[in-house]
């Protein structure tokens, strides 16, 4: 299941939250992104 994060308070909102209805539960905004993993940097040798 995919998170998301609101833009404006910074909270993280389930997939399942925003089926229900597409903006913050605790803000009301309804600008949201989803937060990039870490990439692990390997280096050549």
């Amino acid at each position: 299941m995919a998170t998301y994060k609101c833009f404006f308070c910074g909270k993280t909102i389930s997939t399942k939250a925003l089926k229900e209805r597409f903006s913050c539960p605790y803000c009301g905004s309804k600008v949201f992104f989803k937060p990039r993993t870490a990439i692990k940097r390997v280096k050549a040798v």
